[in-house]
């Protein structure tokens, strides 16, 4: 029915809770730390700050992406609760189940998060040159929606290896690893392949990417600090 469409909904709240505070909150920081935060910094810089706190943010949410993937692909009617996820993994692969596709998930996120950021305060910057969207919240909303496109252009072939490493049986690997599954979905695919669900990928970052950036500039004016 379509309470099957919030399957997984406890591990993606601790996912976000963690992964996107980091890398929502590192960025500013390490973005200072590495001299990017004049008007005429490099881009390249900025992609880079972007990057470092998604990496570090996926380190911390990894365990609950790999739950929440497991909670969403699980058959049957009843779907497992978060602590029955929890304790099933432990007992069937250890800790190690718990970091399963961490390879691809920081690669994912570091490309991810430095699109985003980057992309978002690039447009930003031209927005506000130009004078052509109002300062403020119109101009928030454009910038996020063109990072939005732009993230899911970037993130969808990582998503597809991600996925694909998430789900495979523990006692009969198909990959090796994120290199060996890129090769394989490239040989029996070609490069369409690291595109299927493109559009589920945009519909689902354009609204987010707005609501999380438009409310993180808000929080940070309510706190007394300057915009990104």
């Amino acid at each position: 029915g379509v309470i099957s469409l919030w399957k997984g909904i406890g591990p993606a709240w601790l996912r976000e809770a963690s992964y996107t505070s980091l890398r929502l909150g590192l960025y500013s920081p390490i973005k200072s730390a590495l001299g990017a935060d004049k008007p005429d910094s490099w881009f390249i810089m900025k992609f880079a700050a972007g990057s470092l706190a998604g990496g570090l943010g996926s380190l911390v949410g990894n365990p609950f992406d790999v739950l929440k993937t497991q909670m969403m692909t699980a058959d049957g009617d009843k779907v497992p609760t978060l602590g029955e996820a929890a304790a099933a993994m432990y007992k069937n692969q250890g800790i190690g189940g718990f970091y399963r596709g961490l390879e691809a998930n920081v690669a994912r996120a570091m490309v991810l998060n430095g699109t985003k950021m980057s992309c978002y305060d690039q447009i930003k910057q031209m927005i506000k040159s130009s004078g052509v969207v109002p300062d403020g919240i119109p101009t928030q909303f454009a910038s996020a929606m063109g990072a939005g496109f732009f993230m899911a252009t970037t993130v969808a072939p990582f998503d597809m290896v991600r996925t694909r490493l998430m789900n495979q049986p523990p006692d009969a690997k198909i990959y090796s690893g994120a290199f060996d599954c890129v090769g394989k979905i490239m040989a029996a695919e070609g490069p369409g392949g690291f595109y299927r669900g493109f559009l589920p990928i945009w519909m689902r970052f354009a609204p987010t990417t707005c609501l999380q950036l438009i409310i993180f500039e808000q929080l940070r004016v309510v706190l007394g600090m300057k915009a990104m």
